[in-house]
Order: structure tokens, then sequence, then C-alpha cells
């Protein structure tokens, strides 16, 4: 249940409503959502926290690159005035406060509408947690909307503050593939955290299987799906951001297919890990079904040699009184005699057949 949770958020408060109506669709979070922004050209850089709404349109509109940051969804009025001010149309901000929506990439009139998911590793649970990011891109301006508090993209503030690399000389275009990109670098660490769950878990396999493996390796599938389902519709994403030419500029266009380098290798590694977890569940299969051979194997083998045994012992158990061996003097040691004699025979001939 716990999966089909993470897999599929309840949209039952949007049932009935008339499209474009604001409803928050996910985990509604404790707090106060933070809004923040960078404002900053070649020579200068201003950091903002944005307390009253009245300073946003002034923000908004300042000259060089800003960048607008809100830190939960959940208070939906809030939502609604980045809109207004912004000039975002009702059904882009519906898909905003939506985090179950799948990534994707819209391109209107003067500004791309950007939806991917971010993924970080929960250590103590030993599984991915999913964000979703959406981002408004237009010329000298980047929203960026996440669903809780805390994200990846410390290096590219650093970046910003000290005015090291071509951030700072380049346009908001640029601004918006470096937080792409941080947050798809984000995607090896998870990816390198689950390799690591799935080296382990196969080297136990290998040694001795057992019912807690069986558990791990379907938690490992439901990871897997997880990922998929975040990654697989971000390569058509990039793919899509290279033939815009409006608002991403031809000096951006070399790092974006490096990005759709990394998102192509990104959905490779999935799909290999996937292939991975299937085949350690056969093997898994193979193991117990194997082990179960060499039990029944050994049962079978005492069964063969206890049959006659079984045999001689019953013939000699009858209440006949005409059995002329049972008043011979050596007959108790006689039929001890053929017994071991049967016992031996029949262990050198199994041996022989090698099913010892």
């Amino acid at each position: 249940m716990a999966a089909a949770k993470r897999l599929l958020k309840k949209r039952t408060g949007k049932i009935g409503i008339p499209p474009g109506s604001l409803v928050h669709v996910g985990e509604k979070r404790p707090g106060t959502p933070r809004l923040s922004a960078i404002c900053y050209t070649p020579e200068t850089l201003e950091e903002i926290e944005i307390t009253a709404l009245s300073r946003l349109p002034g923000i908004a509109a300042r000259n060089g690159v800003v960048w607008l940051n809100l830190d939960g969804l959940h208070q939906v009025d809030l939502v609604e005035e980045i809109g207004r001010v912004c000039g975002l149309h009702p059904l882009v901000l519906e898909d905003i406060l939506n985090s179950d929506h799948r990534p994707k990439l819209e391109i209107h009139d003067d500004f791309l509408f950007l939806v991917i998911k971010e993924l970080s590793w929960d250590e103590v649970r030993q599984e991915a947690v999913t964000e979703q990011l959406s981002f408004i891109i237009s010329p000298g301006r980047v929203l960026s909307f996440q669903e809780r508090p805390g994200d990846f993209f410390d290096g590219v503030r650093n970046t910003l503050r000290g005015s090291k690399g071509r951030i700072r000389r380049m346009s908001a275009d640029y601004l918006a593939y470096a937080l792409l990109d941080a947050t798809i670098d984000q995607y090896f660490v998870v990816l390198e955290k689950l390799g690591d769950h799935i080296e382990a878990l196969e080297e136990a396999l290998l040694q001795r299987p057992n019912r807690n493996q069986l558990q791990q390796l379907h938690h490992l599938k439901r990871e897997l799906i997880l990922l998929r389902r975040a990654v697989w519709p971000l390569r058509e994403v990039i793919s899509g951001l290279q033939r815009e030419e409006t608002v991403m500029a031809a000096a951006t266009q070399p790092f974006l297919r490096d990005l759709y380098d990394h998102s192509v290798q990104v959905l490779d590694t999935v799909e290999t890990f996937r292939d991975i977890v299937t085949g350690m569940l056969d093997l898994y299969l193979s193991s117990v079904s194997n082990r179960l051979n060499e039990i029944m194997k050994v049962l079978t083998v005492m069964s063969s040699i206890f049959i006659p045994l079984t045999f001689l012992v019953g013939v000699y158990g009858m209440n006949f009184d005409h059995m002329p061996e049972l008043h011979w003097r050596w007959g108790y040691f006689a039929l001890w005699g053929v017994m071991l004699v049967s016992v031996g025979g029949m262990g050198l001939f199994f041996r022989r057949k090698q099913w010892l």
C-alpha cells in the first residue's frame, strides 16, 4: 500500500471542479512556504527574502536575471499571486500545484513550462524520495517551485555568489540549464546508492538465499518502477528544450546536448538495474528450487534404501505358523546380514550413478 501511495497521490479533491481550479495535490507539509529571489547581472548580485507579496511585482520586473524560488506548494493563494504577477495561465498553475504530475515540457508564447522530478535517497528507509520541481523559463526570469524546503541548488547559488564561471555572464536560460544539471546530477547519487544495495543483495543471494532477501528484491523492483516513472519522460523533455529556439539561446544548446546525454545515461542505468533485479529474482527462485531438489534427492535415496529393509521386516513380521526361517538358529543374524548387504549394495549403486 505504501508503494502505491508513492506512485499515485490522491486526487479526490479535484473531482467535479472546473479545469484551472487551483487545488494542491500532494502531501500538505507543515510550516509556511518560503519565497526568495536572486537578482543578478555580470557585475551585481542581490539575494532577497520576500515576506511581503507587495514587493513581488517590483522584484520580478528588475533588469538582469531574476530567479524566484518557492519552497512549499500547499499555500494555494501564494502560488496564485505569483501566477498573477508573472502572467501565468491558470492551467499552468494547476499543474504546478499537482505534485503527482508526469515530467513534461510546455512551450507557451513567451515562456517555457517545465516539470521534472527531484530524487534523493533515504538512508533510514533505504528508498528513493521523489519531489516535483516546476520551472517557468522566460527571457531574464526563472521561476522554480518545490514541494518542500531543501534542494540541491546550493552549488548554483555559490557559483552565482562567487561570480565564477560563465553563469553570471549568460542569460536566464543558462541558469535554467544549471538548475536542471544540478537536479540530474543527483540522480547519479541515488543510482549509486541503489547499485550498492543491489550488489550487496546479489552477493547474499549467491551464498544462501532466504525469504528476507525475496522481500528486499520486491522492494528494489518497486524502487526501480518509481525511478523509471520519474526518469523515462526526462529524455523527451530535454530533447524538447534542444529544439526550442525562442527562449533557449544558441549559446546554451551545447550544454543541453550534454544534459541530454546525462539523461540517456540515467535511463540506461535504470533499465540495466531492472534487468539485474529481474535476473536476481530468477536466481533466487532457481537457488530455492535447487536447494529443494537437493533435499528431495537425499530423502528419496533414504527412502529407496529402506524399501527393501521394510519388505524383509514386513515378510518376517507376518504371523503364519509355517515359516521355517523363524525356527532357524541363525535366522535372525542371517536376516541382519541380508539387510546390511542390501544397504551396502544400494549405497554403492547410488554412488556409481553419482546420486550421492
